[in-house]
């Protein structure tokens, strides 16, 4: 294992982990005009996201155990021959039922790296080095949605929403010919079993874990948060008079939120233990949800304020959450990172996918059902601490009798 990682590999990192982000994000302010151009419901628009996060989800399955069997190089550079082609299809689909099928095949190959880039940080990396990584890359997630709106509703004005999807295909070339120039981490020279095999024994490690479960319980719950926001807030801002250029815009403050937050994490990391500051950030989590619930029925906004400034110190928490539990939820299985990886972000993603359906199925009570799926994820997260914690007293318990 190396002790640090390269500049190039951290842009290598941090690419990756933003594209199933990009993907999602550069065609939010072109949501009414996909619609209109479609002649079709703001439901159906808005399952394009829901479907596209059910393909994360199920895709990561498939591609954590390929990549620990047959190398993590070989897998990604399919996925992104997958993400470009589905991409391709996204820019000239003629109807809405052809974009949703091209959506789901491009989170199919969107997903190869949200799986293996975090596969690679454990393999490479251990405890501390490990928690640096993934909070020097969070952050740079962050980005995304603050850059790619704005890029989204640049491109749709000059070139048309269908520009969007050819810029993807752009990206996903590029980061096919990054990941020709990093070697292989997976050790592939031990021997396997068969796969049937290999793959009941690691999900039964790793299901069994109460640390992976709960982890995987509070990144699943912020991340639904976010989705819910995401999914419902291009129609809510449309209702209140903003532009698509608005829109894309109003992603901005979050990003700044969300950085604030990781290096505020990486920084506190130096001198504070992780399990320490978890607690006081899950608090600030679950305030923002609870203020934004509140602000929703007892008010009715008139401008996005009220509910962007508490949604802002939601993204400082998420900024600061993610690399701590995502680093905790993978740190026992380095025999079989990729499957976990795989495991943990289709746990999350499907919980994304429930709160992302739930606010497009209810897209016509706008404010009310965005503030109420995001709200009701606080309590999940709350549910994934306490199993944090259990996990934590058996293993000092187990510690003290050993």
């Amino acid at each position: 294992m190396t002790n640090q990682p390269s500049k190039l590999t951290i842009i290598w990192f941090a690419c990756l982990s933003m594209l199933g982000f990009l993907a999602t994000d550069m065609y939010l302010p072109a949501f009414e005009i996909i619609r209109e151009d479609f002649n079709t419901s703001q439901s159906l628009i808005g399952l394009t996201l829901s479907i596209f996060l059910l393909g994360m989800a199920l895709g990561q399955l498939v591609y954590g155990p390929l990549s620990d069997r047959v190398g993590r190089i070989k897998v990604l550079l399919g996925g992104m021959v997958l993400f470009s082609a589905a991409s391709v299809l996204c820019s000239f689909a003629p109807n809405v039922e052809i974009m949703l099928f091209a959506r789901f095949l491009q989170a199919l190959g969107a997903c190869s790296a949200t799986v293996i880039w975090q596969a690679v940080v454990v393999d490479r990396y251990e405890g501390k080095v490990s928690e640096r990584v993934f909070a020097t890359i969070m952050p740079l997630v962050a980005l995304s949605p603050a850059l790619a709106p704005l890029a989204g509703a640049m491109l749709e004005h000059q070139f048309g929403w269908r520009s969007i999807f050819i810029a993807l295909v752009a990206f996903g070339v590029i980061l096919a010919v990054m990941t020709l120039k990093e070697p292989e981490s997976a050790n592939l020279e031990k021997k396997q079993d068969k796969l049937s095999v290999q793959l009941r024994r690691d999900y039964k490690q790793i299901l069994g874990s109460k640390k992976f479960m709960g982890n995987m319980i509070i990144f699943a719950a912020c991340s639904a948060a976010f989705f819910a926001y995401l999914t419902g807030s291009p129609f809510v801002m449309a209702a209140m008079g903003y532009s698509g250029a608005d829109i894309g815009l109003s992603y901005a403050p979050q990003t700044v939120a969300f950085i604030v937050g990781g290096y505020g994490c990486r920084t506190l990391l130096n001198k504070y233990d992780s399990q320490k500051l978890l607690p006081w950030i899950l608090k600030l989590f679950f305030a923002s949800v609870a203020v934004m619930f509140m602000i929703s029925i007892q008010t009715e906004p008139k401008t996005i304020w009220p509910i962007l400034i508490p949604f802002c110190f939601l993204a400082v928490a998420n900024g600061a959450i993610y690399p701590i539990i995502i680093s905790k939820a993978l740190e026992d299985f380095k025999n079989c990172s990729a499957t976990a990886a795989g495991l943990l972000n289709f746990l999350q993603t499907m919980v994304c996918f429930a709160a992302s359906g739930l606010v497009s199925a209810f897209a016509v009570h706008g404010l009310m059902t965005v503030t109420t799926a995001m709200f009701i994820t606080g309590f999940i997260a709350l549910i994934g601490y306490a199993l944090v914690v259990k996990a934590r007293h058996e293993t000092a318990a187990q510690a003290q009798t050993a």
